[in-house]
């Protein structure tokens, strides 16, 4: 197997910087590792298996040569830039909104579309990281029994707004400890010592951005736009790692031994079910892992052939960073 030229595009961000400790981590076959970022951060150096890179401006130009290029900076600049670097012979898997939805781009997770990535026409785009935790779990379940209803709220990291707002909540937190006056900035809240039902911006019919992103992304990635789905989004003040409560209703009755039996046989899923120890899925045990967690595994009674759930994963490795690399590792394999 050859080696690939890769750029990371939004190389400071957080996530950009989990995209390239993964890169070193899964010993990517890399030729060359190209960090670009806007111009403030041209460079700074950051150090990449026992080597310092410098971080480059990006430009139209900063696509030569490249095989992959991997975008998290935000829908404006893919919009921009993704087409430069696709028309200049990258494959380009971008980590924003700009082409989700999109019907000519796969919408992946290598899980469980992995074949979808085979038809792209040099863009594929990575979902948004509370939806790869809710398909890793619903996939399975519907492919023993056609899910009808989904109910899922989130429980989303700062982490998930990026650098600032994870320095908002940690400056917020030690001002209240020290009775000292908070600033707000990145939320319109203060998110220390409180939770916001709201992640993106409020659309006309009262749902977030977030929220649609969740439901029509489900439904793009199980090819199931039948599917019934409705999502509340909720930010809380934890770091990294999102969380859901999920509420499934299905065609046929599926007990919770079964489900657990499922997702337990499931790729990328741990299960984690055992409420008389108070086991059960943690933020805190999910950051730095590559598996979505799942547990409280259980069937609602009020409900004929109900389930809940509650899942756990990284929103910056498995929701963000690795699932953009697990998708060029498919195809360079």
């Amino acid at each position: 197997m050859r080696d690939y030229k890769v750029a990371i595009v939004g190389a400071t961000g957080v996530v950009g910087e989990e995209m390239r400790k993964i890169l070193e981590e899964r010993n990517f076959p890399l030729s060359e590792l190209r960090l670009l970022a806007s111009a403030k951060s041209k460079g700074e150096k950051v150090s990449f298996k026992e080597e310092e890179i410098e971080i480059q401006e990006l430009n139209s130009g900063s696509f030569k040569g490249l095989d992959f290029a991997l975008f998290s900076a935000g829908a404006t600049i893919s919009r921009e830039y993704a087409p430069i670097a696709a028309r200049t012979g990258a494959t380009v898997i971008d980590n924003s909104s700009a082409f989700r939805l999109e019907k000519e781009v796969p919408l992946v997770v290598p899980e469980i579309n992995l074949k979808d990535a085979f038809k792209n026409t040099g863009i594929i785009a990575n979902p948004n990281c509370s939806t790869i935790q809710l398909v890793l779990i619903l996939k399975p379940l519907n492919d023993y029994s056609k899910v009808k209803r989904v109910v899922v709220s989130t429980y989303q990291a700062v982490s998930g707004t990026g650098r600032e707002a994870i320095q908002e909540l940690l400056e917020q937190t030690e001002s209240l400890l020290m009775k000292s006056p908070i600033k707000v900035g990145v939320y319109p809240h203060q998110i220390a010592f409180n939770v916001l039902p709201q992640c993106d911006i409020f659309l006309e019919d009262g749902y977030t951005l977030e929220e649609k992103k969740l439901i029509k992304e489900t439904q793009k990635i199980l090819g199931a736009p039948e599917m019934r789905i409705t999502a509340t989004a909720v930010r809380v003040p934890v770091l990294v790692a999102h969380s859901e409560a999920v509420n499934v209703e299905t065609e046929e009755k599926i007990t919770s031994s079964k489900a657990r039996q499922i997702l337990e046989n499931a790729p990328g899923v741990q299960v984690l079910d055992d409420p008389k120890s108070s086991l059960y899925p943690l933020p805190v045990n999910a950051a730095g892992s590559d598996l979505c967690l799942v547990g409280r595994i259980r069937e609602d009674n009020s409900l004929e052939n109900g389930l809940n759930l509650w899942i756990v994963a990284d929103n910056l490795r498995k929701g963000a960073a690795l699932n953009a690399v697990q998708i060029a590792e498919a195809l360079i394999r």
